[in-house]
């Protein structure tokens, strides 16, 4: 089976229906206001002309169902009080309760988490997880932070958001700078707060709190997955590939390892203090161990530096963008020289460089697919706190390749059926299923 014809696809894209005049939305919700939300916002148009009469409740996907802002005073350990700004948002609810993570990062804004939660909505319902989307964050660096001051941090803001968070209506997650520990903060809060222990009000916890096995390698074994997937599709080895990645953390890293383990020669990481590269493939593991020592890629002796935009013209059949969102530009996309791009982060490609891409026939795996596997190990790990029985490693691992296999085979099969790119095809499933239930739920009152 071929690859899905960018030409066809951009062609479709040119002849979709106009969008909604952009003054029947609020100010703050416009494609034209810059942002991640502004990308969203033209990818739902993007799939309107494909949702048939279900378009008619396309402005569901528009608006995120709520929206909070808050303020997150501490006590700093040098006596004074710091005010932190912090975000949840809920995107959509049709088909269950809000799932998401939350981020710590200086550059959180609240487009780019309505954004991401959005883009839970979408993710969710491709691989038909009964959850809504939902994410969080809060504007700080957190590495300006102590332990205790980060510990007071996570609870005061769980406690601020705990008014629409909770087991059957939001469940948090890790994302940018948030892991184990953040959650089990979370929940020992949300816990103290209601008056007994909920395990299932977060996801990603540690194991010995209700958390799952596999959920820390579970993104990057998604991207794995259906990489592996589509290269299938495009007669593509994986042993002997050619793959760099942005981003080296939970995501980056472990696909980086998985590939490695199949074969494959990582001949490029990028992260925040650096990148590194080696032709016959650099020690993924010896990376990742000086990683853990040295908190950044820069310095690894068995690789050389290169310049943080050479990375972008890295030699490599797949590139995997797993950092932060908006990282392939109108700028750059001209110059990746893969074979195939899978979006091991959130938004990492803007619409003009998707359609660069699609010309240039480079294959995109989405965001929306690629990384859901930490989505659905955090499902798996809800089921298990609910009934307080827990599956082994190897039955979540075989669980969540089979749920990601599934999810990219109909994508896969959607964009052959209407001719148009994997995200568009993604969109079109995800979508169909939000404003499905949407219908059938009705409006209230």
């Amino acid at each position: 089976m071929s690859a899905p014809s960018p030409a066809t696809a951009a062609t479709a894209i040119g002849n979709a229906a106009p969008a909604l005049p952009q003054h029947a939305l609020p100010s703050y919700l416009q494609a034209d206001q810059l942002g991640p939300w502004g990308i969203y916002l033209q990818q739902v148009d993007r799939v309107t002309p494909y949702l048939g009469h279900l378009a008619r409740w396309v402005e569901t996907l528009k608006r995120p169902k709520r929206a909070l802002i808050v303020d997150v005073p501490i006590h700093l350990d040098d006596g004074s009080v710091a005010h932190f700004e912090g975000y949840r948002v809920q995107h959509n609810t049709s088909r269950g309760p809000g799932k998401g993570g939350v981020r710590f990062h200086q550059d959180v804004t609240l487009s780019e988490v309505m954004a991401l939660s959005a883009w839970m909505s979408i993710k969710n319902a491709a691989v038909n997880v009964p959850y809504g989307g939902a994410k969080g964050g809060i504007r700080v660096d957190p590495r300006t932070l102590s332990r205790g001051e980060l510990e007071r941090m996570t609870r005061r803001y769980t406690s601020e958001i705990g008014i629409i968070i909770g087991p059957n209506k939001d469940i948090p997650a890790p994302d940018v700078n948030t892991n184990e520990q953040i959650m089990a903060w979370m929940m020992d809060t949300y816990s103290m707060n209601q008056g007994s222990t909920a395990t299932g009000v977060v996801t990603g916890k540690p194991v010995d709190l209700g958390g799952s096995l596999g959920r820390r390698e579970a993104t990057g074994r998604g991207v794995f997955t259906v990489g592996t997937q589509a290269a299938h599709h495009l007669g593509m080895a994986i042993q002997g590939a050619r793959v760099a990645v942005q981003g080296f953390g939970n995501v980056g890293g472990v696909a980086a390892k998985l590939f490695a383990q199949a074969g494959a020669r990582v001949v490029s990481v990028q992260d925040h203090s650096g990148t590194v590269y080696r032709e016959a493939g650099l020690d993924v593991p010896a990376l990742l161990a000086h990683v853990a020592e040295h908190r950044g890629v820069a310095g690894f002796a068995g690789g050389e530096a290169m310049s943080r935009d050479a990375f972008w013209d890295t030699p490599c059949d797949i590139m995997i963008p797993a950092a932060l969102e908006g990282q392939i530009t109108l700028t750059n996309a001209g110059r990746i020289q893969a074979r195939m791009v899978i979006e091991g982060a959130n938004g990492p490609t803007t619409p003009e460089a998707d359609d660069i891409l699609s010309e240039r026939n480079i294959l995109v795996l989405p965001d929306v697919i690629a990384n859901a596997g930490g989505v659905t190990v955090s499902y798996f790990e809800w089921v298990q706190d609910f009934s307080s029985f827990f599956w082994d490693e190897e039955e979540i691992n075989a669980r969540l390749v089979r749920v990601m296999q599934t999810a990219f085979d109909a994508i896969w099969q959607t964009a052959q059926q209407h001719r148009v790119s994997l995200r568009t095809a993604t969109f079109i499933i995800a979508c169909t299923r939000i404003l499905h239930t949407r219908e059938l739920r009705g409006l209230y009152p």
